[in-house]
């Protein structure tokens, strides 16, 4: 098979547009992954501890709210910005720092 005959059945094309979704698919995965680390940042400066930690309430949060992380997280850094933590998020995550808190102390 020649070059020619590759670039006329449109594979070159069809690799092209699965490269350009993958791409868009991991600046999407790194923006998430962005804010979900500045999540994990205010939490560990609120409740000192380490980032699994951190993770974990919030991962309970959106577990608690039927949320995604990301959504959790999202709405955590926005607080930021005035924005209010929705009540039902606010409440989850009173909750999951009572949880912590007295896992640590035992």
């Amino acid at each position: 098979m020649t070059a020619e005959a590759t670039w006329e059945s449109g594979r070159p094309a069809q690799e092209v547009a699965a490269l350009r979704a993958e791409i868009d698919q991991l600046r999407r995965m790194m923006a998430a992954r962005t804010v979900v680390d500045q999540a994990c940042g205010m939490v560990i400066a609120l409740t000192p501890c380490r980032r699994a930690a951190a993770r974990g309430l919030l991962v309970d949060v959106a577990r608690q709210c039927d949320l995604g992380l990301r959504e959790v997280a999202a709405a955590l850094v926005a607080t930021t910005e005035d924005t209010s933590l929705p009540v039902q998020m606010h409440r989850a995550l009173r909750r999951a720092l009572r949880r912590f808190h007295a896992a640590d102390r035992h």
